[in-house]
């Protein structure tokens, strides 16, 4: 035999490869899962201490009166924006509405929102924004408007029934 010529052995393995599936290992992490989760579920209804403010309710005293000198900020659903019903360019509302609020005294710088509910969500958020930036102190959100309320383009009678349409006019 010579060195350089290796001879090849073949080993025939003594039984069929195995194609099942192991499952010991799966039970194994399935049981530690469940046991994880068994510890972990009495924790998650433990419940939250959350703290809410006391109200004093007084059932003989009426709610004050709204300020005729109030801020009242529209947002319509444009995104124009308006302050106590005059229409602002967006470049000029937060120096108009500091301007406003420089005129009162450090508590009464209250400033309301309304919007329209087809406005866009990020124009009140800059509204809001800029009312903060302008020296607001409290902001509040109005759903409906005052009974006394005059908007833009729309005629209101005291006793809240619907503008009338207007005359046509005469030749």
């Amino acid at each position: 035999m010579s060195r350089g010529h290796k001879q090849r052995q073949w080993v025939k393995p003594a039984s069929a490869p195995n194609s099942e599936i192991n499952v010991t290992p799966l039970v194994d992490v399935v049981l530690v899962l469940l046991i994880i989760f068994m510890v972990v579920t009495p924790l998650l209804e433990k419940d939250i201490l959350v703290r809410v403010p006391e109200t004093e309710v007084e059932e003989n005293q009426p709610p004050p009166e709204p300020d005729d000198q109030q801020i009242v900020v529209q947002v319509d659903k444009s995104g124009a924006y308006s302050i106590n019903t005059e229409q602002i360019p967006a470049s000029d509302y937060i120096a108009r509405l500091k301007r406003m609020l420089n005129a009162k005294k450090p508590d009464e710088k209250v400033v309301f929102f309304m919007a329209d509910d087809a406005a866009n969500y990020g124009k009140l958020v800059v509204a809001l924004d800029g009312a903060r930036a302008a020296g607001a102190k409290i902001l509040g959100m109005a759903t409906e408007l005052p009974q006394n309320a005059v908007i833009q383009g729309t005629l209101n009678s005291p006793d809240g029934a619907p503008p009338a349409p207007p005359a046509p006019p005469t030749p």
